[in-house]
């Protein structure tokens, strides 16, 4: 038996838990995302000029940014 390195909890095997191991992988992947979207979308030429799925992505994004804030 050992410990989770991600949620310091026991673990039956050696290893991490594999729910643990994956919801990090999905964190660090919305941080990669969150910190390329920018570079991806040239907002500086016309910001009226995105699709729908951007302008819903950006939307999302803003609320979830708000609700952690509070």
């Amino acid at each position: 038996m050992g410990t989770c390195s991600i949620c310091k909890k026991i673990s039956a095997t050696d290893n991490d838990h594999l729910h643990c191991i994956e919801k990090r992988r999905i964190e660090l992947e919305n941080l990669q995302l969150r910190d390329t979207i920018t570079e991806k979308l040239d907002l500086g030429k016309d910001p009226n000029n995105m699709s729908k799925e951007i302008k819903a992505l950006l939307g999302h994004m803003n609320r979830e940014k708000d609700t952690k804030s509070e």
